[in-house]
């Protein structure tokens, strides 16, 4: 019997945005907005907008207005580069860093919900399914997640 996947990926990451959703409501965040700040969020150093629009393959127009929107809400602020007057670095305040332990805890339940009624070597065999479906279909896995002593 062959088995169709699409709409079970469909269903699970429907179910994922849901809750995502739901959980960057509260903190005020679109989930374009989350998206954002978790970019910013692991970037070496604050960037600027084009390092957002490069990365997301977006518009500038749109990059610009979801950045002025985040910036009204408190959650980043633009600073002029020091050696680039024309740049304007993106610095997160302590309102978005705030917001994004929110939402790696909120992250790590949905992943937790996924996996509840694994066992622990079907949680690994999980992992390395996912993994190796992302890389048939071309795709980099994610790194592996810290072990729960690392936590």
């Amino acid at each position: 019997m062959k088995y169709h996947y699409g709409p079970r990926f469909r269903v699970l990451h429907w179910c994922t945005e849901q809750i995502m959703s739901a959980a960057l409501a509260q903190m005020d965040l679109t989930s374009a907005q989350g998206h954002i700040m978790g970019f910013l969020v692991h970037q070496e150093g604050p960037p600027c907008s084009r390092d957002i629009e490069e990365a997301f393959h977006l518009s500038h127009p749109t990059v610009s207005g979801t950045l002025r929107r985040m910036e009204k809400k408190g959650f980043i602020e633009f600073r002029s580069d020091e050696t680039d007057r024309r740049c304007k670095r993106i610095h997160i305040l302590p309102k978005g860093i705030q917001c994004h332990a929110e939402m790696e805890k909120c992250i790590r339940g949905i992943e937790q919900q996924v996996v509840q009624d694994f066992t622990p070597e079907e949680e690994q065999l999980f992992s390395r399914f996912l993994d190796r479906a992302i890389a048939n279909m071309g795709g980099n896995p994610c790194p592996p997640p810290p072990l729960k002593e690392e936590l």
